[in-house]
């Protein structure tokens, strides 16, 4: 991890050799992501993609705990009980600061150290040079708020091996370096003690082709992947058409594990499960990326108005009681039109990006 920097600089943007550095500085808040700080990422990025003297840009986030824990929910939550549109904005550049990082021109290196969640995987999973440690906590935590994976992730996890992005997406389960890489979420595993020679490393590279070289010098054999071995109940439950038959399969399987994958999606938002699973399905059938993106803004947009996204953000963040009131509070109750609300164009319009 990098140090924490200058107080109030939410965003550390320096030049180190011929390395463009982006460090998330909100420790305290394991670097949760604001408005300001997309803008500051994205005005970066703008920069350096024209700048010769910068042939790579490495983003990672300050203090111990990780690169960045996602959103910043509170806000959400204000702009839902609010009814305005402050959120929606967010969203809006955030998923243009998502799509400039699939797109960018130049090798983009993100160290996931520690807790990568949400908005966290949205600056990072996009990037070229996807770099996993011992310690990185990787997940899309959404439907445990009452919301639906968004930065992106429909896209990443709708094309993950078998249905094993499914059964991230609807748990919000989180996975460690050997799931992050079979997942296609990540490309290298670095020790994170070898992080800063990597980092001196990568500022010493005298061009982009260089990257790749360099990180191949750090990286090691990574972990095993947990989910691979749990491909033969994942596959076959969580390829069921409806969130209710998935649960059923679940149940039914006999799995131990699959018994508890149940019970996880059962006390998430049934909104949200359901809207989740429409996405993820709808996602594969897009042509890429920036389509998802732009599906992704209508889901958000959608979710705002529901009651579970302020439901969720409060038992989970402001009161911490673990306990939403969800409504409708069972999948049965929700129905085909809540679901298909969800996808109608947003009240601004599209990104642009499709």
């Amino acid at each position: 991890m990098s140090a924490a920097g200058a107080a109030g600089d939410t965003v550390l943007s320096r030049v180190e050799g011929r390395l463009g550095r982006l460090t998330l500085n909100r420790p305290r808040a394991i670097n949760a992501l604001d408005h300001a700080m997309v803008n500051t990422l994205r005005s970066a990025l703008a920069a350096w993609e024209d700048d010769d003297a910068v042939s790579a840009v490495l983003i990672d986030g300050a203090g111990e705990r990780g690169l960045c824990a996602g959103g910043d929910v509170r806000a959400i939550r204000a702009s839902a009980l609010d009814g305005d549109l402050r959120a929606a904005a967010f969203w809006r550049d955030e998923y243009l600061l998502n799509a400039h990082i699939a797109r960018y021109a130049k090798p983009y290196a993100a160290f996931m150290d520690g807790v990568v969640m949400g908005g966290g995987v949205g600056v990072s999973a996009h990037g070229s040079v996807r770099i996993v440690t011992e310690r990185t906590v990787l997940g899309m935590p959404e439907t445990t708020i009452g919301f639906v994976p968004d930065v992106g992730g429909t896209y990443l996890l709708s094309r993950a091996p078998g249905e094993t992005g499914t059964h991230l997406a609807l748990t919000a389960g989180s996975v460690g370096a050997g799931d992050a890489l079979y997942l296609g979420l990540a490309d290298h595993f670095v020790p994170s003690d070898r992080l800063p020679g990597l980092a001196a490393a990568l500022a010493d590279a005298a061009s982009a082709g260089d990257a790749a070289e360099v990180v191949g010098r750090f990286a090691e054999a990574a972990p095993d992947s947990e989910l691979r071995g749990r491909r033969h109940w994942i596959d076959s439950c969580y390829a069921a058409d409806t969130a209710e038959e998935v649960v059923e399969r679940l149940r039914a399987h006999g799995d131990p594990e699959a018994a508890r994958a149940a019970a996880t999606v059962l006390a998430k938002s049934p909104t949200a499960v359901k809207v989740t699973l429409a996405a993820l399905r709808r996602a594969r059938e897009l042509p890429g990326l920036e389509a998802v993106l732009e599906q992704e803004y209508r889901v958000s947009c959608a979710a705002l108005a529901s009651p579970d996204v302020a439901e969720g953000v409060r038992a989970q963040v402001v009161d911490k009681d673990r306990s939403p009131k969800w409504v409708p509070d069972t999948l049965e109750a929700v129905s085909d039109e809540d679901v298909a609300r969800h996808f109608v164009p947003a009240p601004d319009g599209p990104l642009g990006l499709a």
